[in-house]
């Protein structure tokens, strides 16, 4: 009897990668779902047995959808598959009810082990071949799906290093994939509600055709838990509140390249990074450095600590002649 297979993931590239790595000789039905909302409207019909849940979603993310399935008992076994391999995330999911916990992107040498270990799966006899999987919605055009499902991966390993690092957990949102000018940015940034001032941290990167910057902004009353958390005398010395910007926008801008890199097959080559302002307005900051960017791809992320008042937005912008490049990487993954 086939097992039936729900993955469950806001990122079409995502569920069509998990989909190809079920090897092919285990016998399974397969369906989809975009959040967690949608996905337990199909398990309480009695049609899921096995559900692949990613954690970063709209509606309804992976955490609440696991408690959901706790708190009804549910009879399905929950496999979660994320980029956000911080180790308090997956303690998370266990302590959830969840089976196992999968990093992005996945393989299907470890879905094997899966099948190994819990034996999940029948295999499928040699004369019935697989049945289509359901998946019918379209991938987001210019690839964009793509690559915001490779900035989620990008984000949630740069997440895990300053995690470690600072020994707390950072929720991550959904990455945020536009095309920008220059005056969009602060609209496409959100943060003027915040009644904040910033600092913020820009470093070049090169490499295959792909250029840009990547801009760290961190919110100056994030100065104050950063300190305690690094254990570092704040008092008013610039020199500390510099060095503390530049260790955070070190972690995250580095780990998060490298993230792209590694998933898109390039190298990037890093400038040196510099402090483009410190206790600036953010509107001010953006008319200031205007000049430095046209029209662009923007990457933006928002990392915020959890218990502690720490935010900072990433943003990775990329020249428009990035952009045919960046499409035919993104769209040779979602080929493959």
């Amino acid at each position: 009897m086939s097992s039936r297979i729900l993955i469950c993931d806001d990122s079409a590239m995502a569920r069509k990668q998990l989909s190809r790595a079920l090897p092919p000789d285990w016998d399974v039905v397969q369906d989809f779902a975009e959040h967690g909302r949608e996905a337990l409207e199909k398990i309480q019909t009695g049609a899921v047995d096995v559900m692949f849940l990613d954690l970063n979603m709209p509606v309804l993310d992976g955490y609440e959808t696991l408690a959901a399935i706790q708190a009804a008992d549910m009879p399905v076994i929950v496999i979660v598959v994320s980029g956000d391999i911080q180790p308090e995330a997956v303690a998370r999911v266990r302590a959830l009810g969840a089976y196992d916990f999968i990093k992005k992107p996945v393989s299907s040498e470890r879905l094997q082990q899966i099948q190994q270990d819990f034996g999940l799966f029948t295999l499928r006899s040699q004369s019935a071949p697989p049945p289509p999987p359901v998946e019918t919605r379209r991938i987001s055009p210019a690839g964009f799906d793509v690559l915001q499902e490779v900035a989620n991966v990008a984000m949630g390993r740069a997440a895990s290093l300053l995690a470690q690092l600072l020994g707390v957990f950072i929720q991550l949102p959904i990455p945020r994939i536009s095309l920008l000018e220059p005056s969009e940015l602060r609209m496409a940034l959100d943060l003027a509600a915040h009644h904040d001032t910033f600092s913020a941290v820009c470093q070049g990167l090169i490499g295959e055709g792909v250029a840009g910057e990547a801009l760290l902004i961190l919110h100056d009353s994030s100065y104050a838990d950063i300190a305690r958390l690094l254990k570092r005398p704040l008092g008013s010395d610039s020199t500390v509140q510099a060095e503390m910007v530049m260790d955070i926008a070190s972690i995250l801008i580095g780990a998060f390249a490298k993230g792209l890199a590694d998933q898109l097959d390039m190298a990037f080559s890093a400038g040196h990074p510099m402090i483009l302002g410190r206790h600036f307005d953010l509107g001010e900051l953006l008319e200031a450095q205007q000049h430095r960017w046209q029209k662009t791809l923007a990457i933006e992320v928002s990392y915020h600590i959890e218990g502690h008042a720490v935010d900072c937005e990433l943003l990775l912008l990329l020249t428009q002649d990035s952009v045919p490049i960046l499409q035919r990487k993104a769209g040779y993954m979602e080929a493959v």
